[in-house]
């Protein structure tokens, strides 16, 4: 029913008037609909939703588009033609500010092929136009002139074609304006080529000529030509017209030529051409040199006299006033000439409200329009309009915006492009793209021609929006019109063709834009490169990465990084270690695991000796040989379990006349025991002991390697003897013979390691703790070694409590405390991680679930986070106590976390 009552009371308008009303409407009703949707009323208690006086839409903010806008889509579900009202308000007001002769006009000059000695003329042009019927004359010129400006050789087409239709010839006004489009353009061959045709032409009498060619100089700032060119008039005994001279003396003040300027003004006065014009450009001249009293007191002078005064001479002296900082000193200027009503005051309104807008004064601005709207019904011109929206816009002010447009189409003020792309920038950032996008589909239907901020806009809150693929049409769509995104939207759009897997897309979207030399950040090529080789397309990333190095692009050091890694995975050694080569040559510096992951690629490939030791003859001769480039081998060989190739490497550092260091010694004799060759480590040990002090860390190295190659008595016959040495072990030592007895049953040697890591002052670590907390849990026989061990010795505190926490993960103590006492407890002896947690979780489950579940909340408010076993306890705890419900539910919880049971839980259930 309010549906109907509207499109009646809608109807009911005259045809003026029905889209804005519809317009106004539509906000008002939306907001209400919007209000009454149960999703919203937390949305508007935080926005601030509101309707103040004549505003009559929300105050929107970024990151309240996509909010709002969900309101809106509920809105006109209910409503059922919300959105297309919208676009249909917006379409009635841009047609009315279209001209579709114009669109045909500049339509054809764009698709006319030009003629290649002269580009500015094309015979396909000139039959179309004629057929047009066109009646010209000096004012019809220069509206098509004004409305294709920016379209400077469209504009220069219909100029050169006008001017060969039978019955009109140019004015001096056509000829300035044609100019002041070429200058402003900076085409300056172009327009020397096109004022040297008109030479050639002969068409024109020669004073009338020389005329034409001295403002033509002027206007597109060469106002030394000008100079030249009238000397040689006043030599032929030719001189300008009243029109020239002042647009020779305009040109003059605007390039700063201010002694010649007094020189063309004697000419002028001399020869009794002063008027309006003149005292403006005087006016003009002293602003210029930043003379501004001597321009206020020439002001005034011209109103004591009684002489001509003009909204543009007072308007240009606020403006300059503005310009330096004096904006007070402008305002009381600006109130005395209201006052004295001695010119047309709009012009000055519009240059105070020009310089407000450039000084960022925006709530000033905003203040003055609706004031003088108000008390001396003010309205702006379009471009003023256009100028405020655009500032809002920037700092996101959109109700604001919102007010100026509806005005803007109340008072019937025709929008021109710019206040289309505004319009389009604004329900963009309101949240209304699917209007914004019905208005881009149906731009050819009122002239809209999309510049580069409304496409940004477009295309970044259609990605936004999620709607990918329409982003990437429109970007396509709008390759004909010139446009291509600026950095920041194309980084937008390609990542998320890239969030979406559409890689066909975005290698479009690439190869485009190094078809024209386009240069987007490293991390957007990045981005893209990572995602071809995550979707195992490594070899299209190393097409885009081998184009980007034709252009000479140095890719980011992670950009090789992926590279090499999907060359690595895909078992392409050889494209991977010439990465490597590479992006050294581009300055980077790949670490020693980026060199082990390609040796251990090229052992996986046929003669990989050959290309390990071509690799290492590569990198020797970049570089001066040094323990570094040979200890990157070793360590690759190493982890390719090849010790015959790292002690080949190791020798040629000798043969080399380089002393192998340290971390040479080590990384070979990590290398046999990762290999199991026990033997060859003990052999070059004691090679070692005859050429060097063998210190703790060689030592650590062997504990270690021996207890990874299954030789825990050995390793533990190496830790008494650094013991008996004086030297202390790494905790290292420790965990790992710790781990290694655990897991064997020797719970007396695993005593034995904690009482010894007592004695030397070493804390308990995490893993170690956790270690003998889970061997508990498993069996009761730690507890009995632990028992035996301390039977007549003095116990430390520390140990003590270790002991006790052993007795009950086994069973053998009972706990009458709750778990959180035991936690502390715990925190006594080591430092607590998620996996103690987890132990705790099992020692609780599946007896006491209620306990169980107070822990698990009370571990992740101390910000540790659940990982794949905290889940699976309690599922499992939970199934076991048969609450299956509770269980189900977790697991549901488990497995959007990207978690699945373990074999163990999963065989319960």
């Amino acid at each position: 029913m309010l549906l109907l009552q509207r499109v009646a009371r809608v109807e009911s308008k005259t045809k003026s008037g029905i889209f804005v009303s519809s317009f106004k409407d539509i906000f008002n009703e939306a907001l209400v609909s919007a209000s009454t949707c149960p999703n919203l009323h937390s949305v508007s208690s935080v926005a601030g939703i509101s309707g103040n006086g004549n505003r009559d839409i929300p105050i929107f903010f970024p990151w309240m588009s996509t909010k709002i806008a969900t309101s809106l889509t509920a809105a006109a579900d209910a409503d059922g033609m919300i959105t297309k009202e919208v676009a249909l308000s917006f379409k009635e007001w841009f047609k009315s500010g279209s001209n579709p002769l114009y669109d045909q006009i500049f339509q054809i000059l764009r698709e006319a092929r030009d003629d290649q000695q002269m580009p500015y003329r094309s015979s396909a042009a000139d039959l179309a136009l004629s057929r047009l019927d066109l009646r010209l004359n000096e004012s019809f010129v220069l509206d098509v002139l004004r409305f294709g400006s920016k379209d400077v050789l469209s504009c220069l087409k219909f100029f050169d074609w006008a001017g060969r239709q039978r019955g009109f010839f140019h004015t001096r006004a056509t000829f300035n304006a044609i100019l002041k489009i070429l200058s402003k353009a900076k085409l300056m061959t172009l327009m020397f080529d096109f004022l040297e045709s008109y030479v050639q032409q002969r068409i024109y009498h020669k004073s009338c000529f020389y005329n034409t060619l001295v403002m033509g100089y002027a206007v597109v700032g060469k106002p030394v030509f000008a100079l030249h060119l009238f000397g040689k008039m006043r030599f032929q005994g030719l001189d300008l017209d009243p029109f020239a001279y002042h647009t020779l003396l305009n040109s003059l003040i605007e390039e700063n030529c201010f002694d010649a300027v007094h020189v063309i003004i004697k000419q002028i006065s001399s020869r009794g051409f002063v008027n309006e014009i003149t005292h403006y450009l005087m006016l003009k001249n002293f602003c210029k040199q930043s003379h501004l009293d001597e321009a206020e007191t020439f002001l005034r002078d011209l109103v004591d006299s009684g002489k001509g005064l003009n909204g543009r001479m007072l308007g240009f002296l606020v403006g300059a006033l503005c310009q330096s900082g004096n904006f007070e000193r402008a305002w009381k200027l600006v109130e005395e000439f209201r006052g004295l009503e001695l010119v047309s005051m709009e012009h000055v309104y519009g240059v105070w409200l020009t310089e407000l807008i450039r000084a960022g004064k925006l709530e000033s601005a905003l203040q003055f329009l609706y004031s003088r709207k108000s008390d001396e019904n003010y309205i702006p011109d379009v471009f003023r309009y256009n100028m405020l929206i655009h500032r809002l816009l920037r700092e996101n002010q959109l109700q604001e915006v919102f007010d100026l447009l509806k005005e803007m189409m109340e008072e019937h003020i025709s929008p021109d492009k710019v206040t289309m792309n505004a319009a389009m920038c604004f329900l963009c950032k309101a949240g209304m793209v699917e209007v914004a996008l019905d208005l881009y589909n149906s731009r050819l239907d009122f002239g809209l021609s999309p510049n580069s901020m409304a496409y940004n806009y477009l295309i970044n809150t259609l990605c936004g929006d999620g709607s990918t693929d329409e982003a990437y049409r429109i970007l396509k769509n709008s390759k004909d019109e010139g446009y291509f995104p600026g950095e920041k939207t194309f980084s937008v759009l390609a990542r998320a063709l890239c969030q979406e897997g559409k890689l066909d897309k975005m290698k479009e979207l690439v190869i485009f834009a190094l078809e024209r030399n386009f240069m987007p950040s490293h991390s957007t090529y990045d981005k893209f490169i990572s995602a071809l080789c995550r979707a195992r397309r490594v070899e299209d990333g190393y097409l885009i990465h081998s184009e980007l190095n034709r252009i000479n692009v140095v890719a980011m050091e992670r950009t090789y990084f992926v590279l090499i890694d999907g060359f690595n995975k895909s078992r392409r050694g050889d494209i991977a270690a010439r990465l490597l080569i590479e992006m050294q040559e581009k300055g980077h510096n790949p670490s020693r695991k980026l060199f082990r992951a390609v040796i251990c690629c090229l052992n996986e490939m046929e003669n990989m000796e050959k290309q390990f030791f071509n690799l290492l003859e590569l990198q020797l001769s970049r570089q001066e040989p040094s323990n570094e480039v040979y200890n990157n081998f070793i360590y690759g060989a190493a982890h390719a379990k090849k010790p015959e190739l790292a002690r080949e490497v190791y020798q040629m550092m000798l043969r080399n006349g380089i002393r192998p260091n340290l971390s040479s010694d080590i990384l070979l004799l990590k290398c046999y025991l990762r290999s199991e060759r026990i033997s060859d480590a003990l052999n070059f040990l004691n090679n070692l002991y005859q050429t060097r002090t063998i210190g703790r860390k060689i030592s650590n190295v062997m504990v270690v390697g021996l207890c990874k190659a299954n030789k825990a008595d050995l390793a533990l016959d190496f830790l008494r003897h650094m013991r008996v040495k004086g030297a202390i072990p790494s905790i290292e030592c420790y965990e790992e013979l710790v781990k290694h007895f655990c897991q064997n049953g020797r719970y007396d040697l695993v005593v034995y390691l904690i009482d010894d890591l007592d004695k030397v002052g070493r804390p308990i670590t995490s893993f170690l703790g956790n270690t003998l907390l889970y061997s508990s849990l498993k069996t009761q026989n730690l507890y009995e070694a632990w028992v035996n061990s301390r039977m007549g010795q003095v116990e430390t505190s520390k140990n003590s409590m270790l002991g006790l926490l052993i007795g009950a993960f086994s069973g053998r103590i009972g706990v009458s405390q709750s778990i959180k006492n035991l936690e502390e407890a715990i925190a006594k002896c080591f430092p607590l991680d998620i996996y103690t947690y987890n132990l705790l979780l099992r020692r609780l489950s599946p007896n006491d679930m209620e306990q169980a579940f107070e822990l698990f909340d009370r571990l992740c408010e101390k910000g540790y986070v659940p990982n794949r076993w905290t889940y699976d306890i309690l599922v499992h705890g939970l199934f076991k106590q048969g609450r299956t419900l509770e269980a189900k539910r977790l697991l549901e919880v488990m497995r959007r976390k990207g978690f699945s049971l373990t074999e163990c839980t999963e065989a319960f259930i």
